[in-house]
């Protein structure tokens, strides 16, 4: 089971990372920029690997190059250290 963040300072080295607040929601989200649709589809299928084995799913849209996440923990009405650990992989994932 995902457990709620109660300590805020994790969020610290993500939203330095270009990661924002979601206004009106406690949900994190970041917009990825590549250079073509291939990489941008490339990166969303090496995401779905990891979300699958985390058992952990974004919420995300696509439009050519660029790829809108949000992350949050519905079971739990907020984010979770699987928010954390998926947001931490997508920043590696994108290089």
């Amino acid at each position: 089971m995902a457990e709620k963040i109660e300590d805020r300072g994790v969020l610290d080295p993500l939203l330095a990372a270009g990661w924002s607040m979601v206004e009106g929601r406690d949900a994190i989200e970041k917009e990825f920029v590549f250079a073509n649709f291939i990489e941008a589809f490339g990166f969303m299928s090496r995401v779905a690997i990891v979300a699958e084995k985390l058992d952990h799913h974004p919420e995300w849209f696509n439009v050519y190059k660029t790829v809108k996440v949000t992350l949050s923990t519905h079971d739990i009405g907020g984010l979770s250290d699987l928010d954390v650990k998926l947001a931490k992989r997508m920043d590696k994932l994108a290089g």
